[in-house]
C-alpha cells in the first residue's frame, strides 16, 4: 500500500470490528449477519487503495478474525460452518475481483498519462521547429536588408572618410576646425564597425574546421577579455574538466563568439565581480559557458537576446548576439541564455566534439 498510515487504519478498523464481534453474545443472531457484511468496507477499500494484493491480505485478516469467533464458541453446526467458510470465499473473492479492476483502471490511467506527456512533449516540440522556421523567415529577410544597405552605405562612407583624411593635412592651424574633421572620422570607423557587423550578420563566412584544445583556446580568451576589462576590478576564473576532448571547430570563429559574451559579462558586472569560464563534456558534446555576476536580464527578454537588432545596452546594436548565434549554428552547435539563481547571467556555447556526430 502506498501509505503505511492507511494500511494501519484499516488494520485497526478490522481488528475493531473483530473485537465488537468477540463481546457480542452468539444469541444475539442478528449481529452475527451484521459482522460480515461491515468486514467489506475495509476489503473493498484495501483493495481500491493497492490493488488485489492489498485487498487480499485484508480479506485474509478479516477472515481470521471472522473466523476465530465460531472456533472459540465451539459452535460446530454443519451448516453455519459451511455459511462462515462461504463468507470466508467472499471476502476473498470481493477482495480479488475489486483489485483486479482497480488494477486495471490504474494501469490504463498510468498509459493515459504517459501518452499526455509524450504528446505534449510533441507538442513543445514542433511549439520549437515552428518558432525557429519563423524566426529563420526573420532572419533571412533581415540579411538580406542588411546586406543590400551595407554595401550601398559602405562606398559614400569611404568617400567622406577620405575627404576627411584630404582635409586633416591641409587645414589651417584651426582648434575648431581639427576637432570637426576628428569628429567626422571617428564617426566614420564607427560606422564602418557597424557595417562590418551587418555584413557578418547577412553573410558570415563557412567555419574553417580544425581540432583544437578548448583549455588553451579559454586561456587566449581569458588574456583578451582581461585587457577589455579597462577601470573595472574584474576576476576571470577557469573551471576547466580534466582530460576534455580536442573540439573540431573554427577556433577563429569560437574565440570570436566568447570574447563577444565575456564582452558583455564585463559591460553587465559590478566593480569586482567574479566571470567564470567554465567547460564539460557530456555524451559526445562540449559545454563552454560564461557565468557573470551582473544585474542579468528581464524574463520576458531572454528569449529575444539573439534577435537582431535587440539589445539592452544604450550603446549597442543588437547584432554581436545574433553573429555569434550564426556562428554557432554553423558549426553544429547551440548558443544559449538563461537567468542565474541568485544574479547574473550564464551563456552556454554547446558543440559537437566531432563534425559528423553533429551531422
Amino acid at each position: 500500500m502506498r501509505d503505511w498510515r492507511l494500511r494501519a487504519v484499516l488494520v485497526l478498523i478490522v481488528a475493531g470490528i473483530a473485537t465488537m464481534q468477540h463481546f457480542t453474545p452468539l444469541e444475539r443472531n442478528y449481529w452475527h449477519y451484521i459482522f460480515p457484511r461491515v468486514y467489506y468496507f475495509p476489503i473493498v477499500l484495501a483493495a481500491l487503495l493497492d490493488g488485489w494484493r492489498g485487498g487480499l491480505a485484508i480479506a485474509l485478516l478479516s477472515s481470521a478474525a471472522f473466523l476465530h469467533q465460531f472456533l472459540v464458541s465451539q459452535d460446530l453446526f454443519t451448516e453455519r460452518l459451511v455459511n462462515r467458510y462461504l463468507e470466508l470465499v467472499s471476502f476473498c473473492t470481493l477482495a480479488v475481483l475489486t483489485g483486479v479492476y482497480t488494477d486495471r483502471e490504474r494501469r490504463q490511467k498510468n498509459k493515459y498519462q504517459e501518452l499526455a506527456g509524450k504528446l505534449a512533449e510533441v507538442y513543445e516540440t514542433l511549439q520549437a521547429n515552428f518558432e525557429g522556421m519563423k524566426r529563420a523567415e526573420r532572419l533571412s529577410a533581415i540579411g538580406h536588408l542588411s546586406a543590400g544597405l551595407a554595401h550601398e552605405v559602405r562606398n559614400p562612407l569611404a568617400s567622406i572618410s577620405g575627404a576627411a583624411s584630404i582635409l586633416s593635412r591641409h587645414i589651417p592651424n584651426d582648434e575648431k576646425l581639427e576637432r570637426c574633421v576628428h569628429i567626422i572620422q571617428t564617426e566614420c570607423q564607427r560606422l564602418n564597425g557597424l557595417l562590418t557587423n551587418f555584413l557578418n550578420f547577412a553573410r558570415p563566412r563557412s567555419p574553417s574546421f580544425q581540432q583544437i584544445n578548448i583549455r588553451t583556446l579559454l586561456v587566449d580568451v581569458r588574456q583578451l577579455g582581461e585587457h577589455a576589462v579597462d577601470k573595472k576590478r574584474i576576476v576571470f576564473q577557469l573551471q576547466i574538466e580534466d582530460d576534455l576532448p580536442d573540439v573540431e571547430c573554427d577556433p577563429d570563429q569560437l574565440r570570436q563568439v566568447l570574447l563577444n559574451l565575456i564582452i558583455n559579462a564585463i559591460a553587465a558586472s559590478p566593480d569586482a565581480a567574479t566571470i567564470f569560464l567554465v567547460a564539460h563534456s557530456d555524451s559526445g558534446k562540449i559545454a563552454i559557458r560564461v557565468v557573470d555576476e551582473g544585474s542579468g536580464v528581464a524574463p520576458e527578454d531572454v528569449e529575444k537576446l539573439f534577435d537582431p537588432f535587440f539589445t539592452t545596452k544604450e550603446s549597442g546594436t543588437g547584432l554581436g548576439l545574433s553573429v555569434a548565434h550564426q556562428i554557432v549554428n554553423q558549426m553544429g552547435g547551440q548558443l544559449t541564455a538563461r537567468r542565474n539563481d541568485d544574479r547574473g547571467m550564464t551563456f552556454s556555447v554547446i558543440l559537437p566534439v566531432r563534425q559528423r556526430n553533429a551531422a
